[in-house]
């Protein structure tokens, strides 16, 4: 492990930069309804943005992955222009567009830059930490799931604020993480540049058996995440509709999902103890009976129905930087990069099939019933884990 002086400062450094430079991710989806009205949009248009911000970020993370960027040029030079780019499209919502496929496009732009920050980030940290790597990759997630949550809070406590300043803010708190990454962080010493451009880089890394096994364990688990965190708001109003009751539901969407910054931390310490594999094993298995008997917790009191949110929001990411983890250790050191990369392109194109499945399903069937269809993927991932 480096013993470098500069060392305990550069996690809390990745950490809010990667905290920062996240907030985009969902910061259209906080905004939903504003657009809904300003741009007369219509009701599913919340699955289209997410779907859009996740189709940028697939062609992005392909994009880097097979060019090798990550590893062939300075990680953090990448991550600072990635957040300036990313930053600029996402305000660039409020400044030029003026129709429903100008927002699609500038999400998907957002999302395209968002692969320069995400994986990024945990390649600088798996160069700065060589060990240890679970709990450093536990609190970097958590900074992720506490980035895309961050916009549900913005939304929740900016009262009649216009909702452009949602926008702005985001993209200004993420320039300024790219920034402190660069300049007081920078690349890790662990890292091994690329020799260049090797077209075969991805195959070479899939030929390594307990790399497949962590990465579809990883596809497993990121078919249900997503598709959870884009349509919490809607559970909550479900329940409410349902139930009667009142609840603010930006502030409970980034509570939910914020629970899950608790669960990588947490997941990242016990890491520590029992390993990656079991503690990815056990977060992907509660979150998974969650999904399968989430309709039954409709007819509970508000209390109840809060507390099995926010455990479900705890677990359903917890995983997720063990497997990380995993991945980073088990491919081939020149190309951890682009290993990361690559899964996370895969993983999150899953995604797309996901949450397009959950909107055309909602046409027909209430939503809360349909999450017990995307158990298939937690016990997809509870058995690749297995292997």
């Amino acid at each position: 492990m480096n013993t470098s002086p500069k060392k305990g400062h550069i996690l809390p450094i990745i950490v809010f930069a990667q905290f920062a430079g996240t907030s985009l991710w969902f910061a259209g989806n906080a905004v939903v309804n504003d657009l809904q009205i300003a741009f007369n949009l219509g009701e599913n248009v919340v699955g289209d943005i997410t779907s859009a911000v996740q189709s940028g970020f697939i062609i992005g993370t392909l994009v880097f992955a097979l060019l090798s960027v990550a590893d062939r040029f300075s990680p953090a030079k990448v991550f600072l222009v990635s957040t300036c780019l990313g930053a600029f499209f996402n305000i660039a919502v409020c400044l030029f567009a003026d129709s429903y496929f100008d927002i699609m496009t500038l999400r998907f732009l957002t999302g395209f830059f968002i692969a320069g920050i995400y994986p990024v980030g945990m390649k600088i940290s798996a160069d700065w930490y060589s060990e240890g790597l679970g709990k450093a990759l536990g609190w970097l997630v958590g900074a992720l799931v506490l980035g895309t949550a961050f916009p549900h809070l913005l939304k929740g406590f900016s009262g009649s604020l216009p909702w452009q300043n949602i926008l702005f803010a985001t993209s200004g708190l993420t320039v300024f993480g790219g920034l402190i990454l660069y300049f007081f962080a920078g690349d890790g010493p662990n890292r091994k540049k690329s020799s260049g451009f090797d077209w075969k880089a991805i195959f070479e890394i899939f030929k390594f058996k307990e790399f497949r096994a962590a990465a579809f364990g990883y596809f497993g688990h990121m078919w249900e995440l997503f598709t959870f965190w884009a349509f919490v708001p809607l559970l909550l109003t479900a329940f409410d509709e349902l139930q009667n009751t009142q609840t603010n539901v930006s502030f409970w969407s980034f509570l939910i999902i914020a629970a899950g910054a608790v669960g990588c931390i947490v997941g990242g310490y016990f890491s520590e103890k029992i390993g990656s594999r079991k503690v990815a094993f056990w977060m992907l298995s509660v979150s998974g009976i969650c999904c399968l008997i989430s309709p039954f917790i409709f007819q509970t009191p508000q209390f109840v129905f809060l507390i099995f949110m926010l455990i479900w929001g705890f677990t359903v990411v917890g995983d997720s930087p063990q497997f990380s983890a995993i991945i980073a250790q088990t491919a081939p050191k020149k190309y951890v990069g682009t290993a990361l990369t690559i899964v996370n392109s895969i993983g999150f194109a899953l995604t797309i099939f996901s949450i397009q499945l959950l909107t055309f399903l909602l046409r027909s069937t209430e939503i809360i019933w349909l999450f017990p269809l995307f158990v298939i993927g937690p016990i997809l991932g509870l058995i690749a884990l297995k292997k």
